[in-house]
């Protein structure tokens, strides 16, 4: 028998029960590859978006004559400035000017002061260049800083791949749903029309449509309103969504037929409540365990079109174009070296968090049979 407790102690509280999820997220934390992946990734990801501070070719702020100017967000011409030049002025340049002239006027630069999509014409020699202390990752045929070029097309593909996959998500999940729950023959003519939709050829579709559709690159206006990048969103779509929908209709099998589900018919819940608010919790795992893998594919999809010129209009950063730079330019290594391992570590570490998460999610860890 377990010792009594001294006179006057209080009875120490039993601990709280951990849900499955919080088991699940524990489990994954002790996963240490696929948990510093998912962190490194998480990370990055949120500093993509602030790249136009870090790595661009305008001035963040420029105090001229007592006034300050922020060309990040508002285009200001060269005479605004006192230069005499046409357009947009050269903000490297004029950082320069105007520590040379010393009276008080100063312009501050990102830490990485190269656009994506600026062509380098002033650069020695013919481009592309190679890497060196001012481009890290050197040029490529056009002149443009590969290093620049590499961290905004990061992020316009994990851009890409996560609203694929989450649109992708939700028309898989409804379809799987309706059928798995209602079974019978809105089951049958699902599956025939899925099944015709999916003999589709994805690549000649692909064609098709940028052979009729012109893309459009709108510069100064962000990735996510271009519409090309949408057209994109909408075509991979259109034939991502079915992979997801086989899982969540076997799910719906499985779970309907539990005793949740008859009690919860019993007590009078409609079909729409059952089955996403008590099956669609239960039948997550797919979903979760799934999802690295499907931004995989999405990844590769997307370099795959801009490598075969079928993707994104020309300058939009991406690897694809850059990797089909170095098929073109063997000699030259780093065009080959950079965008290849690039897209390799990404994939790596999104490849080490998906079989992180499918082992925290396998329901055998929790079994209790074990």
């Amino acid at each position: 028998m377990p010792a009594p407790l001294p006179v006057g102690e209080p009875t120490p509280k039993p601990k709280p029960s951990l849900s499955v999820l919080q088991r699940r997220w524990r489990k994954f934390k002790t996963i240490k590859r696929g948990y510093y992946s998912f962190v490194i990734m998480l990370t990055a990801y949120a500093i993509s978006f602030f790249l136009p501070v870090l790595i661009n070719s305008k001035a963040l702020v420029v105090r001229y004559n007592g006034e300050f100017y922020v060309p990040l967000f508002r285009y200001y011409p060269a005479s605004t400035f006192g230069m005499d030049a046409y357009g947009e002025p050269d903000y490297r340049a004029l950082a320069q000017q105007l520590r040379e002239q010393n009276a008080g006027n100063w312009a501050l630069l990102p830490p990485y002061p190269y656009s994506p999509v600026e062509s380098l014409l002033d650069l020695p020699g013919t481009p592309p260049h190679a890497p060196s202390a001012e481009h890290f990752f050197g040029t490529d045929d056009r002149g443009r800083d590969i290093f620049a070029r590499l961290a905004y097309g990061f992020n316009v593909s994990m851009s890409f791949a996560i609203i694929v996959l989450l649109i992708s998500y939700v028309i898989g999940i409804w379809v799987g749903a309706l059928i798995g729950y209602f079974g019978g023959k809105l089951d049958m003519l699902g599956l025939r029309l899925i099944e015709i939709w999916s003999s589709l050829p994805f690549l000649y579709t692909i064609i098709i449509v940028s052979s009729i559709v012109v893309p459009i690159y709108m510069p100064g206006r962000n990735l996510l309103l271009q519409p090309s990048f949408w057209m994109l969103v909408a075509i991979l779509t259109l034939f991502d969504w079915m992979g997801i929908t086989y899982y969540i209709r076997g799910e719906y099998y499985r779970e309907k037929s539990k005793d949740y589900v008859g009690a919860a018919i019993a007590m009078g819940a409609s079909d729409w409540k059952i089955m996403f608010q008590h099956i669609l919790p239960n039948s997550l795992t797919p979903v979760i365990s799934f999802a690295p893998f499907f931004i995989v594919g999405n990844i590769g999809a997307l370099v795959s079109l801009d490598f075969l010129g079928f993707g994104l209009p020309a300058p939009t950063p991406s690897w694809g174009e850059l990797i089909g730079q170095g098929m073109e330019n063997l000699t030259k290594w780093w065009l080959v070296a950079y965008p290849l391992g690039a897209m390799f570590l990404t994939l790596l570490l999104i490849v080490f968090i998906g079989e992180a998460i499918r082992e925290a999610f396998d329901p055998k860890s929790f079994s209790r049979l074990r």
